[in-house]
């Protein structure tokens, strides 16, 4: 796969860096006095940068031609800043833009690989995620995305890009005190596991599901080495209960699949105590594992209480199956109140979901930063 590179422009001179690092200044100002989620004394997050998969890609796929994990295209992004599709697997944001606009960073998280990126977007956060990714590189290559060593590549390269814009103290200042997000695992066990015989030959639920935890366990050290010490990976969601899995193995009744659920539970458990034990090694507190679980499960069983209508489909065409390019404006109408649906196609949340999902993660973590 060619190697990504993003076009923000080199700043190398000392007075465009005294710019640039006055203006980080006032954006972690306005971070610290205008978060609608008010941080525990003394804390600052000057940026958030994200890693993981479709839940969280703002267009890093949109120039991979070679992907069907793209969405650059209506109906996506319908109810995303004037209708604008970028990429983004949603009918709005997803769950790291209302992260960083409930803290008060900025309204919504970049693509890194985004064409129109300014400067000052990498001083905030960008995400590498790219649908289709996977811990194991192969749900990656056959999704075509980005997997999450090239994702460190680009890193890497980021980091470079922040040095030349306000030297290596900010920038070390930056990495240190930003929160890490990744979001990562479901390709895995959805795509990779349960979709191909040759894998669960050579692997049982058992065996695979503590190659992903061992797999998520080592990109967070990874990411520790680089000089993150705020680092959330999250845990996969009730994969069983997606519109395309009940139309899949569901059954004419079309309820949760049960082996789906427990695979997804199972691997949890076990990237809990991997996490835990790798924050126990390196002393870091700051390296959590986020539950999404529970929360994303409690709306499917009880949608009434959270004022859902419809929650075994998708709002994109019949949203049995439109995912990604099935869901388009030339095979596929949109309803018309989004509002009423827990997912937006037939794997991936509406905005009032990741909405929903993001109030009890907030509730769950602010002592831990």
């Amino acid at each position: 796969m060619e190697r990504y590179s993003s076009t923000v422009p080199q700043i190398t001179s000392s007075s465009s860096r005294l710019f640039w690092c006055l203006l980080f200044l006032v954006l972690l100002f306005e971070t610290t006095t205008n978060a609608l989620v008010k941080l525990p004394t003394n804390k600052t997050i000057p940026a958030i940068i994200v890693f993981g998969d479709s839940i969280v890609d703002a267009g890093n796929n949109d120039d991979i031609t070679t992907t069907l994990a793209r969405c650059n295209y209506p109906p996506y992004g319908i109810d995303f800043d004037g209708g604008i599709p970028t990429g983004r697997f949603s009918n709005g944001k997803v769950p790291t833009d209302i992260i960083a606009e409930e803290f008060g960073i900025k309204p919504s998280i970049p693509a890194y690989l985004d064409p129109n990126l300014k400067p000052e977007d990498l001083l905030t956060g960008v995400t590498f995620a790219s649908g289709g990714a996977g811990y194991v590189p192969f749900t990656t290559q056959l999704a075509g995305g980005i997997s999450l060593s090239q994702q460190l590549k680009l890193f890497e390269e980021y980091i470079e890009k922040l040095k030349e814009i306000v030297g290596e103290e900010t920038t070390k200042f930056i990495i240190e005190n930003s929160l890490f997000i990744v979001i990562c695992g479901s390709n895995d066990i959805t795509n990779t596991y349960f979709a191909l015989p040759s894998v669960q030959r050579q692997y049982d639920v058992a065996s695979f599901t503590t190659l992903l935890a061992n797999e998520a366990r080592s990109f967070a050290q990874k990411l520790h080495q680089y000089g993150a010490r705020r680092i959330q990976v999250f845990g996969a969601p009730p994969l069983g209960c997606v519109p395309s899995q009940r139309t899949v193995a569901g059954g004419p009744t079309r309820n949760c699949v049960a082996r789906f659920n427990d695979a997804t539970k199972l691997y949890n458990a076990k990237l809990f105590a991997n996490l835990d034990s790798l924050s126990r090694t390196l002393r870091d507190k700051t390296l959590i594992y986020v539950d999404i679980y529970d929360s994303v499960l409690d709306i499917i069983i009880h949608p009434q209480q959270y004022d859902f209508l419809v929650v075994d489909r998708g709002c994109c065409g019949t949203g049995l199956i439109e995912v990604a390019g099935l869901c388009n404006n030339f095979t596929a109408e949109v309803c018309p109140k989004r509002y009423d649906y827990v997912f937006w196609d037939s794997f991936h949340p509406t905005e009032k979901t990741y909405r929903i999902v993001a109030a009890k993660y907030f509730e769950s973590i602010l002592d831990k930063l």
